[in-house]
This record gives structure tokens, sequence and C-alpha cells, in this order.
């Protein structure tokens, strides 16, 4: 039984195999490609002869030039877009660096100064300086370089003072002149990217005989293009820069108000003792 089943299988997969004779459906089928062929070619024609309008295909070069993600437009800016691409990844690593040190750094004064205070009206110069190295930032840098000096005078204090807060202020300005050289470069980069754009269209306008609007859309893209992408980078890197500005600003208050107040305080100390 499974040999006459075996011999059915094979038989059936044969002949569905064999080619069907050409009396029986070929002529249905080679009619039917024709008509499809003639309708194609009528559809090819019309839509040639739409395209052959220079409307057409001014709107089919708008479409093609508007889908262009970021990999086309920096192939499309040219040479410079390295530079700028450079500038812009810098100006971001300075830029995340700075704010999160100043975050880290920040400190509520008030509560500090007055946790000082309350130390150094005890007399507990020890505790003072271990709270100084328990508190990050310029504040209690300078505290604790004040304190360390404290049995010297009040003008060791005040010189001690004054030497942390200009290492301090080193430290906070790090990376600012980065930004601003950034935010100045970039847009150079972009008009420079610009003169390139526009010298290489005139150069193939004086090397063409029929000038044409496709031979100069090249020239006049990658001008606007690195135009474009320098103020793309300076403006938020500029923005970025001032605001730092701004936060090294308040550090110096900051520096300032608790120096006077450690200087205050240790004089009040002293006049106490001598009564």
């Amino acid at each position: 039984m499974r040999k006459f089943l075996l011999l059915f299988l094979v038989v059936a997969s044969v002949l569905w195999a064999q080619p069907e004779e050409p009396g029986s459906g070929e002529p249905a089928d080679t009619e039917q490609p024709a008509e499809v062929t003639e309708e194609q070619t009528g559809q090819a024609e019309e839509t040639g002869g739409d395209t052959a309008g220079a409307p057409e295909g001014e709107e089919v070069e708008r479409a093609q030039s508007a889908s262009m993600d970021l990999i086309d437009l920096f192939i499309a800016g040219g040479i410079f877009m390295w530079p700028l691409l450079i500038a812009l990844l810098i100006g971001l690593a300075v830029t995340i660096e700075r704010f999160i040190t100043y975050k880290r750094v920040r400190i509520d004064v008030g509560p500090f100064l007055e946790k000082m205070g309350g130390f150094i009206r005890k007399g507990d110069v020890g505790g003072a300086e271990e709270l100084c190295e328990r508190t990050r930032g310029p504040v209690a840098a300078i505290m604790h370089a004040g304190l360390l000096r404290h049995d010297k005078g009040l003008e060791a204090v005040e010189k001690a003072v004054e030497s942390a807060g200009g290492i301090e202020m080193a430290y906070l300005e790090k990376g600012i002149v980065v930004l601003a050289s950034v935010s100045s470069i970039a847009p150079m980069l972009g008009f420079l990217g610009t003169v390139s754009g526009m010298i290489r269209a005139f150069g193939e306008i004086a090397a063409a005989k029929n000038v044409e609007a496709s031979l100069v859309a090249g020239g006049i893209q990658e001008a606007l293009i690195t135009t474009a992408t320098g103020l793309t980078i300076a403006i938020p890197i500029q923005m970025a820069h001032n605001y730092f500005i701004s936060r090294i600003g308040r550090f110096v208050l900051d520096m300032e108000e608790a120096s006077i107040f450690l200087v205050d305080t240790l004089a009040e100390m002293e006049h106490l003792k001598q009564l």
C-alpha cells in the first residue's frame, strides 16, 4: 500500500511539473501582457510628456531637497562642516562639564555661615575646619584657608582668604574661554564655507557655456548650509557662556560675603577676649 501511494505521489508531481500545452493557455497569457504593455506605454508617454516641462521638474527637485536628513546636509555642506562639527563637540563637552561642576559646588550660604559662626563663637575652630572639609565649593574652601591662619592674626587670615579666592576663581572660570572661542569661531567658519561655496558656484558658471540653475545650486546650497550651521552652533554656546558668567558672579558674591563674615567673626572674638 505504501508503494502504490508513493508511486501515485511521484506520478502526480511529474504531471504537475509538466508545462501546459501551447494551445491551451498561451494565447490568453500573451494577449493580456500585450494589453498591459500598450497601457503601460501610453502611461509612460503621458508621464514623459508631463515631466518634460520645467515646472514639474522643479517640483521633483524641491521634493528631493526637502527630504534631506542631517547626513545629507553634512555632506552637502562641504569640507568646512568638519571643523564646525569639532567646534560643536568641544562646546557641548565644556558646557556639560561646567554645568555639572557648578551644580555640585553650589551650596546654601546662609545656613553654612550660621553653622560656622556657631563653631567659632564656641571656640571650636577644629569643628569649623571639619565642617569646611565636609562641604564642597569655593565658599568652604576660602573659609578653610582663613581658619588655618586664625592664630596668626587677622591680616594673615585676609591674605589666606584672598589667595584661596584667586585659586577658586581660576577653577570656576575653567573652560569659559573655550566657550567664548567656540561661539566666535563657529560663525566665522560658517562664513568661510559661504565664501567657498560661492566661489565654486561662480567657477562653474564661468566654465559652463549655457548657464542653468542646476550649475550653481550646489555651491549656493553649500554656502547656506555652512552659514546656518555656524550660527546654530554659536547661538546656544553663547547663551551657555553668558549663563555660566552669571553663575560665576553669584559665586563671587558668596565668597565675598563669607570672607567678610569670617573676618568680622574672628575680630569679634578677639575683641571679646581682650575685654
